[in-house]
């Protein structure tokens, strides 16, 4: 069956990675890009864009049409400090996104829907440790509650209209290649181009804030590889618990520190303490690995020197 790819949201962290994985895959004509203003002049050149609302649900039926689109990676959204800064605009965003890509894979416009959950469903009265796939969920935030009840959905499409959808939980997500988009789990980039810039960092959780967190190349392989699973084997139409490490900011310090060994740094915790207060601080992924071989890869020390590595050009 031929396959072509719309990515919503293709300028964003995980878009951007997403997009460039997928070309390479699947060849740069059959993944078209999209997002609400142009992306990076490599994005641009290397395969077709379209300039995309993910409000407008006229817009993107039109691209789905115009260019036979199969699969749809909906990665817009408004993250979780963003989210808490305006709520209601991140309400109407990631749920009016996800209600117009549900309801083409409905009415049979595309075949099969990614979307992406969080951590940040989980709330304070969940399990912190090892928090299973099903659990209580009373998230306290914008962003979470919107990704339970995006999950709710999800569920509620492929049981009532038998929609292909599928979605993980993503923990915080790690990158050179992209900046932070405004999540509590930033300072798990930002600190690595602090620690070259400055060789020190103020981070915005204390010291023992231990969170679920994942190198970008790992919730890529996990994106693709959930998408290209048979559809008999996903089992969760909600979405599923992913996880690949947990640390705090004491330990990626010590991780920084045997590259850069003057590195310190100190803690002014803000509103987004509360926020990690209210999440897992480590996750049972143990149905995705069982339904479709989800492992992941990469340990803190390797990822800290990739990070280092990669990002210190731009501080010589």
């Amino acid at each position: 069956m031929k396959k072509r790819i719309l990515i919503i949201g293709a300028s964003g962290q995980i878009g951007t990675e997403l997009t460039v994985y997928l070309r390479s895959k699947f060849g740069s004509h059959k993944v078209i890009a999209s997002d609400i203003r142009e992306g990076s002049e490599e994005m641009m050149q290397s395969g077709p864009f379209e300039i995309l609302d993910a409000m407008d649900y006229e817009a993107i039926q039109e691209v789905v049409i115009r260019h036979e689109i199969t699969d749809v990676y909906l990665m817009a959204a408004m993250l979780s400090a963003t989210a808490e800064k305006f709520p209601m605009k991140g309400w109407n965003l990631n749920m009016n996104s996800l209600f117009h890509v549900l309801n083409l894979a409905k009415d049979k416009k595309i075949d099969k829907v990614f979307w992406p959950s969080s951590i940040a469903v989980f709330g304070p009265t969940t399990p912190k440790t090892n928090t299973p796939q099903c659990t209580v969920m009373e998230p306290s935030t914008v962003y979470g509650i919107s990704k339970q009840t995006g999950e709710r959905w999800c569920e509620y499409y492929h049981n009532r209209y038998g929609v292909d959808v599928r979605s993980i939980r993503y923990p915080g997500l790690i990158s050179y290649k992209t900046l932070p988009g405004g999540g509590t789990t930033d300072y798990a980039v930002d600190i690595y181009h602090k620690a070259l810039k400055h060789k020190e960092y103020v981070c915005f959780l204390n010291a023992e804030t231990t969170l679920p967190m994942m190198f970008m190349d790992d919730a890529i392989r996990a994106t693709v590889g959930i998408m290209e699973t048979d559809k008999e084997n996903i089992k969760v139409r909600s979405s599923y618990n992913l996880s690949g490490l947990s640390f705090n900011p004491e330990e990626i310090t010590a991780s920084i520190q045997k590259h850069i060994p003057e590195f310190k740094i100190s803690y002014d915790p803000d509103f987004r303490q509360a926020i990690a207060d209210s999440w897992p601080q480590s996750i049972d992924d143990s149905e995705a690995r069982t339904d479709w071989g989800w492992e992941h890869k990469v340990s803190l020390d390797e990822m800290t020197a990739i990070m280092l590595d990669n990002l210190k050009d731009e501080y010589l």
